[in-house]
């Protein structure tokens, strides 16, 4: 629907007659234009969003179809005034210019409002976030129990998202070639199936017992679906134990096995699928991330 803005005209979120825009707070069809705006899109990034937006209903206490771009830039200074990090400012301005252009396709807005909306810079945190190799070697060999050590290895193996990897059930596992490979329901509603070596594989499918198909892979003590926050403790736990001061969380190791991979010489465009990045681009931020050459190796030593 968001590719063919042609196609939109049935779709259209007329605005309520008889002046009902008018008011505090946003009107039922704004509350119906963000429902179709986050759907299709991963939970976590739902929740996020619908986060964001709420807090911008809150400052404009106005419909949507009567914000103007000054009740934007005056929302950016209340976040700049806030105790957010530059990168959670950027986000949140991102999502509200992206409902409003969402918006505009749809021929709810006449214009985008927000297009001219300046997002506000920050500083590229990735390198802080990426580990050592023999750092993550050391978290996942001192985990002692079966389904945290596994947790710990297709975390980085994989590369996954913690809520893709709390979202596998056995069914989503196979053999292949001597390894094993997982399918994975990513970010943005995306399927991409990922290879296992045989290392990880044989550890994965020893665990599995007499699950049936549809079981999750990684359990609770309650015998249910494990919770992404069980998952967060795990990877915790693992640092501490390890002797890493960094607040390392899940999502750390999936940098981790793009910035090793890629000192490792693996192809870009390989590392991309098994991330599912959408584009190219966003997995070249880990090269620039942790140079392995820089041009000073030319100049004369001083």
């Amino acid at each position: 629907m968001e590719g063919h803005p042609d196609r939109c005209t049935d779709l259209m979120i007329a605005p309520a007659a008889g002046g009902a825009i008018t008011g505090a707070g946003p009107s039922e069809h704004d509350l119906k234009l963000v429902e179709l705006w986050l759907n299709g899109r991963g939970r976590n990034t739902q929740r996020a969003y619908r986060r964001d937006i709420e807090r911008f209903f809150a400052f404009a206490r106005k419909p949507l179809q009567l914000v103007t771009l000054e009740d934007l830039q005056g929302f950016g200074d209340q976040l700049a005034a806030l105790p957010l990090s530059p990168s959670s400012r950027h986000r949140t301005l991102s999502a509200v210019k992206s409902l409003f252009a969402f918006g505009t396709r749809l021929r709810y807005f006449p214009f985008d409002v927000a297009l001219p909306l300046r997002l506000p810079e920050f500083r590229e945190q990735l390198a802080g976030r990426i580990l050592e190799e023999d750092e993550v070697l050391r978290m996942i060999a001192g985990e002692t129990c079966p389904r945290n050590h596994l947790i710990l290895h297709l975390l980085y193996a994989a590369g996954v998202r913690v809520s893709e990897l709390v979202a596998l059930t056995w069914r989503d596992a196979q053999a292949h070639r001597g390894g094993g490979q997982i399918t994975v329901f990513g970010k943005g509603s995306k399927t991409r199936v990922i290879r296992l070596e045989a290392t990880v594989w044989k550890a994965l499918n020893a665990t599995r017992g007499s699950a049936a198909a549809d079981a999750p892979i990684f359990v609770s003590r309650r015998g249910g679906k494990l919770d992404t926050s069980q998952v967060f403790r795990i990877v915790k736990t693992a640092a501490v134990r390890a002797g890493v001061t960094k607040a390392v969380s899940p999502h750390w190791l999936r940098h981790c096995h793009a910035s090793h991979a890629l000192d490792r010489g693996a192809p870009i465009h390989l590392v991309q699928q098994t991330l599912g990045h959408s584009s190219v681009a966003t997995t070249s931020r880990y090269l620039h991330a942790r140079p392995n050459e820089s041009s000073s190796r030319f100049l004369p030593e001083i």
